[in-house]
């Protein structure tokens, strides 16, 4: 099974700059979308129904921002909206989709580049998911979450780590929730496979990043720990441009 996470930095932008032409290519069981930017009614549903896919939204409330949803071929035996946050889920931070052998969530998590406010905004985001996830394990132990989490692990993700020391994304309390992340009972799956340095998942649109390759990896498959024998690739997707984000993704064994 493929399953995808994208931020699409506005779906209806994507659409326009051939995301639908790459979907039909690269065919995703599931794909995870963030920054979906759009309510259900303002994009031509029909377009991705007649590939297959059955289609779960959750936009927030302030239009033109933030949201997520989930595209699957396979019918989700429970769809779940939101963290039952009214804080993140006003802004559609989070859906959750449960299959009968692992869940898939697409998050997207906050970024605290615009400020004090939002970068406090980003760390309890932090906490409050970190203790949501910790509970959600104890009852789907298969689980799959991928995502936008505006974070870059270890020096090896960010193109810059000396002069990026202070930028939010990069400082030392977010790479040590993702320290305390990870040991909780998640693999970061690209790193089962790759240990190499210069693969990232976001550039800034500015002095010709992406094409000089000067980017940071903050998009993420995070799998649970019981899964790391169904896990059997994870790989990043740079060649497709309709986003400042490339997707990345992630093949699993069925039982």
């Amino acid at each position: 099974m493929k399953i995808v996470s994208y931020n699409v930095n506005g779906i209806r932008a994507a659409m326009n700059k051939g995301f639908v032409d790459w979907l039909k290519e690269t065919n995703p069981d599931i794909i995870g979308l963030q920054e979906v930017k759009a309510m259900e009614n303002q994009i031509d549903k029909a377009i991705f129904e007649d590939m297959g896919y059955h289609i779960y939204w959750y936009p927030a409330v302030k239009k033109g921002y933030s949201g997520v949803a989930i595209l699957t071929k396979e019918k989700p035996q429970n769809v779940v909206y939101g963290m039952d946050m009214p804080t993140y889920d006003d802004e559609g931070r989070m859906i959750r989709a449960d299959f009968g052998d692992f869940s898939f969530i697409s998050a997207y998590f906050p970024s605290g580049t615009t400020g004090d406010i939002r970068q406090d905004f980003k760390y309890q985001f932090l906490d409050d998911i970190y203790g949501f996830t910790q509970d959600l394990i104890q009852k789907n132990p298969n689980l799959i979450l991928s995502g936008d989490y505006n974070i870059c692990h270890k020096p090896i993700d960010i193109h810059n780590p000396v002069s990026n020391k202070n930028s939010s994304g990069f400082l030392p309390e977010e790479r040590a929730w993702m320290d305390k992340f990870t040991a909780s009972g998640f693999d970061d799956s690209f790193r089962l496979f790759n240990t190499d340095p210069h693969h990232y998942t976001w550039w800034s649109y500015r002095a010709g990043s992406r094409a000089k390759n000067l980017g940071w990896r903050i998009d993420y498959h995070m799998t649970t720990n019981s899964m790391k024998d169904k896990v059997k690739n994870s790989i990043i997707l740079p060649d497709a441009h309709h986003s400042d984000h490339c997707p990345i993704m992630i093949e699993i064994e069925r039982k």
